[in-house]
C-alpha cells in the first residue's frame, strides 16, 4: 500500500480543485494548480536522476515554491531536508553533506551562500527565482502518479537546532507526518473554509505540520507571510479573513504590543495555536481579551513530528498548561534513572506513540540514548502534572539553574517578570558564581515609553517568589536574540561585564 504523504495533496486536489490552497499577498494558487506544480517538480527531479529515498534540500522562505518543492520531492519518492534560508555556506555544506543530499532548491536571494555550500559536497543547486523557475517547471514532463513509499519510510530529515553540539537529523516517516497532520486537523477543527496564517517558517516542524500539511489535509487555505511582522500579520488577517493563527510566544507578544492593532479587523479569527516554547500566562490572558479569540497551547519537538500534547478544544483549557497527550500518544514523567515520578513532582517528559521519529540520521548511538527499547523518547524537558493529568512545562533540563544546591526553573521567574506592566520580553538564565555555582540573572526588554529601573524589576520578582529564586542580576536590552521561529535563544544572550562575579 502506498503511504506517501503526498497523497494528502492529490486527494484534496481531487475534492477541491478550484479552492485556494495558497495565498501570498493578493495572489491565489488553487489546489489544482498546486497539484500540477508539484507533478512538474517531481518530473524535473526524475529527469535529474532522483531515485526513491534520495535526499533533497529545500532552502526556501514561506513562498508558494516551498510547497511546490516539498510535495514535488515527496511525489518523486525523495526525502526532504528542510533548511533555514539564513544558513551560511559552511552550515549548508554540513546539512547537505551530512544528509548526503543530491541537490538543493535554494531561493535566489540566498544563492550566494547556497551555491558554494552545495558545490563543496557535490550537490546540485537549483536556484529558485519565481519567473525562471516557473519556466523550468512549464518545460518539465509532469509525473502524474505518486511514487510508492511505505509508512515507515523516511519522508523528512529535520535537523535539530544544535544547541548541544552539531545538529542531528531527526528522521520523520510518512506515517509520522500523515498522522500528525491528521490529528492537527481534528484538533483545530480545520475544514475547506478555513484560512490559516502561514507565518511560522515552513522549514520548521511546527509550520510544516500544523500549517502546510494540516491545511493540505483539510483542503484549507494557507496565507503565506515570507517574514513575520505584526503589521504584515494583522494586514493579512484582515485582507484574507484568516480564521486560524498559529504562532510562537514572541509572535503573540509582538501582536499584543503593536500600537496600531485596534485599527485592524481580526473578528474572523476563531482559534489561535501556540507552541515552540512556553506561553507566559499573562500574555495568553491579555491576548485573548484583546483579540477575542481563544488560544490552544500545545507541546512537541522536531523528534515528535512535532505535536505531542495539546489543550483540546472540547475539554477544559488550563492556562499555563500544555494540555494532555494527543490521540494515540502516551506521555509520562521520569527521574534521572528513568523511573516514574509521583504526581506533582518534577520529571523529564518521555513520549511514546505514532509521532516519535524513526531515529537520528546516521547516529545510532544518539538514537539509542534518546529512544529506549520500549519506544519511549526522552525529551530533556522538565514538567509536572496536576490531578487531572494536565502537563505543565517547568523548563528545559539543560536550562535549569542550580543555585547553591537549589533547583531554580527560569520559566517560573519569567512568568512573574511578564506580570510587571513595563516588561515586554524577558529571559532568565544562570550565570557562573564562585560560591553558589550559579546565580539567577534576567535580561529584560521593556515596553515603549516604560520608565522603570533594574532594581524595581528585581524587587517586583523578589516580592512574588522565594528568596533564593529572584534574579540578583537584571539588565535591559532592546531586543532578545531569537531563532528563525521567533523562539528566544538563551545561549545567544550577551551577559554584561561584571555579571556573575563572585
Amino acid at each position: 500500500m502506498n503511504e506517501n504523504l503526498a497523497h494528502n495533496l492529490t486527494a484534496s486536489a481531487q475534492r477541491h480543485p478550484d479552492s485556494p490552497a495558497l495565498r501570498i499577498g493578493h495572489a491565489l494558487i488553487t489546489y489544482a494548480e498546486l497539484d500540477e506544480a508539484t507533478a512538474r517538480v517531481a518530473g524535473l527531479l526524475q529527469e535529474r536522476g532522483l531515485e526513491p529515498g534520495d535526499r533533497v534540500g529545500i532552502m526556501l522562505p514561506n513562498v508558494p515554491q516551498f510547497a511546490f518543492a516539498y510535495y514535488g520531492v515527496l511525489r518523486a519518492g525523495g526525502v526532504i531536508v528542510p533548511m533555514n534560508v539564513l544558513l551560511k555556506h559552511r552550515e549548508i555544506e554540513f546539512y547537505l553533506g551530512d544528509s548526503e543530499a543530491k541537490l538543493v532548491f535554494a531561493w535566489h536571494e540566498f544563492a550566494q551562500e547556497a551555491e558554494p555550500g552545495a558545490a563543496a559536497v557535490g550537490a546540485e543547486c537549483i536556484v529558485v527565482e519565481p519567473e525562471s523557475f516557473g519556466r523550468s517547471l512549464a518545460s518539465a514532463e509532469p509525473l502524474g502518479e505518486v511514487v510508492g513509499r511505505a509508512a515507515g519510510d523516511t519522508a523528512v530529515i529535520l535537523y535539530t537546532s544544535g544547541t548541544t553540539g552539531r545538529p542531528k537529523g531527526a528522521q520523520l516517516t510518512h506515517s509520522n507526518l500523515t498522522m500528525n497532520a491528521d490529528v492537527s486537523q481534528r484538533l483545530f477543527a480545520l475544514g475547506p473554509e478555513d484560512v490559516i496564517l502561514g507565518a511560522l517558517p515552513l522549514f520548521h516542524s511546527f509550520g510544516q505540520t500544523c500549517g502546510l500539511n494540516a491545511a493540505v489535509s483539510a483542503g484549507a487555505s494557507l496565507a503565506l507571510i515570507p517574514r513575520f511582522g505584526p503589521d504584515t500579520a494583522l494586514e493579512t488577517v484582515q485582507r484574507d479573513r484568516v480564521t486560524v493563527f498559529e504562532g510562537v510566544p514572541t509572535m503573540y507578544a509582538a501582536l499584543l504590543n503593536y500600537p496600531d492593532r485596534e485599527q485592524f479587523d481580526v473578528t474572523t479569527l476563531r482559534v489561535c495555536v501556540s507552541g515552540g516554547a512556553a506561553l507566559p500566562v499573562e500574555i495568553l490572558r491579555a491576548f485573548e481579551q484583546a483579540f477575542g479569540c481563544i488560544i490552544l497551547e500545545g507541546y512537541g519537538l522536531s523528534e515528535t513530528s512535532p505535536v505531542a500534547s495539546f489543550n483540546h478544544p472540547n475539554r477544559e483549557r488550563k492556562a499555563g498548561s500544555i494540555g494532555t497527550p494527543i490521540e494515540g500518544i502516551e506521555m509520562k514523567l521520569v527521574d534521572d534513572n528513568r523511573e516514574d515520578v509521583a504526581p506533582g513532582e518534577v520529571g523529564e517528559i518521555a513520549i511514546r506513540g505514532h509521532n516519535v521519529m524513526r531515529g537520528y540520521w546516521n547516529r545510532p548511538d544518539e538514537t539509542a540514548g534518546a529512544i529506549d527499547s520500549d519506544g519511549w523518547f526522552y525529551t530533556g524537558d522538565l514538567a509536572r502534572t496536576d490531578d487531572d493529568g494536565y502537563f505543565f512545562i517547568v523548563d528545559r533540563k539543560k536550562e535549569m539553574i542550580i543555585r547553591g544546591g537549589y533547583n531554580v526553573y527560569p520559566r517560573e521567574i519569567e512568568e512573574v517578570l511578564y506580570e510587571h506592566p513595563s516588561v515586554r520580553e524577558a529571559a532568565v538564565i544562570g550565570v557562573p558564581h564562585a560560591e553558589l555555582g550559579e546565580e539567577v540573572a534576567a535580561a529584560v526588554a521593556l515596553k515603549a515609553g516604560a520608565d522603570v529601573t533594574e532594581s524595581e524589576i528585581r524587587d517586583h520578582v523578589k516580592a512574588n517568589i522565594a528568596a533564593y529564586k529572584y534574579p540578583r542580576y537584571v539588565w535591559f536590552v532592546d531586543e532578545l536574540p531569537k531563532g528563525p521561529t521567533g523562539k528566544v535563544l538563551k545561549r545567544a544572550i550577551e551577559v554584561p561585564t561584571g555579571v556573575g562575579a563572585s
